[in-house]
């Protein structure tokens, strides 16, 4: 990467660009995580779903095919393979007989938690490195990242398109 492009003067693309970097990051941590505790192993595509299900308790198959913007039989084979090995259950829908309700077991939250906290261990040390104003600035500034990208569009279970750029954001792009 160049200096021109790597140091923008736009601090909101800056931020945005460290927070790619970050995200990279924590991916190779996931994946190592994944990598160090007992089997089954579970692939990415199989751990994404189960952190959506396990964050949004009881989504509908629908919902969670949305989420992934992926094709329906696709989704269907991830469950499957996720409830073969009892990380994930299928309920019935209380209110449509022909959808799904999903939902991570016991076995399924344990099995998270064990990647957790190798994930975890590794993030423990680097931050203990830091110094103290900067840990806390770096929680502070987490917190409003999530929420943001909590009330972001394209993360709510109706969305499935991005939202139109606003005004001057276009000008920008």
């Amino acid at each position: 990467m160049t200096e021109s492009t790597d140091h923008t003067p736009d601090p909101v693309h800056a931020a945005a660009r460290q927070a790619g970097r970050i995200v990279e990051l924590l991916d190779i941590l996931w994946e190592q995580a994944r990598n160090d505790i007992p089997p089954p192993y579970v692939p990415v595509s199989q751990l994404r779903v189960m952190y959506i299900v396990e964050s949004q308790d009881r989504i509908r198959m629908r919902a969670l095919t949305r989420l992934l913007a992926a094709a329906p039989p696709s989704v269907c084979r991830l469950v499957d393979r996720l409830q073969a090995l009892g990380f994930i259950e299928r309920l019935p829908c209380p209110d449509n007989g022909r959808e799904v309700m999903l939902s991570v077991t016991g076995a399924g939250r344990e099995h998270l938690a064990r990647i957790r906290i190798c994930r975890d261990e590794v993030l423990v040390e680097a931050l203990a490195t830091m110094p103290f104003h900067k840990r806390a600035m770096l929680t502070e500034g987490l917190a409003g990242l999530q929420q943001a990208l909590a009330e972001t569009p394209m993360l709510l279970v109706g969305q499935h398109t991005r939202p139109a750029p606003k005004e001057h954001d276009a000008a920008s792009a």
